[in-house]
């Protein structure tokens, strides 16, 4: 037990490093004891809002933004890792419901297909989720397919690469540069899962019967080699073969694909899984109106790329566009994971959507924000004839209220359009 000065010149005792700390997402911010070290690493990785407390030595403040889940920090000594857990503000059922709609809003991925409100945290209703969805995928054994390979080899197999054998061999007979088809279960789909699965095997904080049945799914995908640590994930298109893989996939892949946390800032090693609410949000509300305007002869497009100026120097990408047959912008959206405070929403917002609307030729706009006191706003922008709707969505509720208020925001844009 080692001393320290504070702030006042007085001996204190520094306490010890817990071996977890829980936050939740943008709540006020934790006064912990941590080494430098460590709270160097999780400012760098802008894992959450660290800085040193001001007022205790050896202590840094941590608040938690929009990112959600766990990381584990090694910490300099030998000591066991440090682990920071941050919880979303909204259920995990209702967290999985906008997960499982964004991911495949006509696949009837539902929360109800996973006991997600067994387990309260956000990693181990996910690993809980991916080991469910990989149990259902291999019932009926591993998915076979083609796979090329080419190499070099002393016997022929397949057809020469004639091409490779000159450039690599000048004529030589042997050895032979050959590539093949061979039928294996050592494909994109199985590698995938099998990565995911060995993926949430090396995180902290999944329950032991969860980790038992993912070592278990790890055996039944023996024979298929993971995907290297920081390599390129495979591209799987879904079809009729492999349809029964395809909530397992689109699960793995959220697992995979930039939810993580994988850094090494000052030398210290940083592993965990992390969501980002903002995008999430962004998904759910982006996909959803698409569905809403589904059939309607209109063409929705997300993240669609424009320009602010004439010259195209100054890029902007709203989160939703909504096309008339003839190609033309008829609506934007862009959604915002925001609660409302006491003096409203940020003002940046409006002048935001002001942009969209005036370089794409819109007299209406909308902002669809995570909660607030009315389900909705108008704004009228003097001499520019442009009104900026603001809409609320709770998050809270029953998946077919929120799918309700959606269907709302969708109404009055489709007012506007017939306007």
């Amino acid at each position: 037990m080692s001393s320290t000065v504070n702030p006042e010149g007085n001996p204190a005792v520094n306490p010890v490093l817990p071996a977890a700390v829980e936050l939740v997402e943008h709540a006020p911010a934790r006064s912990v004891p941590l080494p430098d070290a460590v709270g160097r690493a999780l400012a760098a990785a802008r894992i959450v809002d660290a800085v040193p407390d001001p007022y205790a030595v050896g202590r840094w403040s941590l608040r938690a933004g929009s990112k959600i889940g766990a990381v584990s920090v090694a910490v300099p000594g030998g000591s066991p890792p440090f682990t920071v857990r941050v919880t979303p503000k909204v259920p995990i059922a209702r967290l999985f419901f906008l997960l499982g709609y964004s991911l495949d809003p006509r696949g009837g991925w539902r929360d109800g297909e996973v006991e997600v409100a067994d387990h309260h945290g956000l990693l181990p209703a996910v690993a809980h989720a991916v080991e469910r969805q990989v149990d259902r995928a291999l019932r009926q054994g591993l998915l076979q397919g083609y796979l090329t390979t080419e190499e070099t080899t002393l016997v022929v197999r397949g057809r020469i690469r004639e091409a490779e054998q000159i450039r690599r061999h000048f004529g030589a007979t042997l050895p032979v540069e050959v590539a093949y088809d061979e039928f294996t279960t050592d494909i994109a789909e199985n590698r995938i899962l099998r990565t995911a699965v060995e993926r949430l095997l090396r995180l902290p904080g999944v329950p032991r019967d969860v980790r038992r049945r993912l070592l278990h799914q790890r055996a039944r995908l023996a024979d298929v080699s993971p995907i290297v640590r920081g390599g390129p994930l495979p591209d799987w298109h879904p079809t009729r073969l492999n349809s029964r893989y395809h909530h397992a996939l689109r699960l793995a892949r959220v697992v995979l694909d930039g939810a993580s946390a994988e850094h090494a800032p000052g030398g210290l090693h940083i592993d965990g899984f992390l969501f980002d609410m903002n995008k999430l949000f962004e998904d759910f509300v982006t996909v959803a109106l698409r569905e809403e305007f589904r059939g309607s002869g209109r063409a929705a497009r997300l993240q669609d790329p424009h320009h602010l100026d004439e010259a195209s120097a100054i890029r902007m990408k709203p989160d939703f566009v909504l096309y008339g047959a003839d190609g033309t912008p008829s609506a934007v959206v862009d959604a915002k994971y925001k609660v409302e405070k006491r003096d409203g929403y940020p003002d940046a917002d409006l002048y935001q959507m002001l942009a969209y609307c005036t370089a794409l030729g819109l007299r209406e706009g909308h902002l669809v924000y995570a909660k607030g006191n009315a389900a909705h706003a108008a704004h009228r922008v003097r001499h520019a004839g442009i009104v900026i709707h603001q809409h609320a969505l709770d998050l809270d509720q029953e998946p077919a209220g929120l799918l309700e208020d959606i269907t709302a925001v969708g109404r009055r844009m489709d007012t506007t359009l017939r306007m």
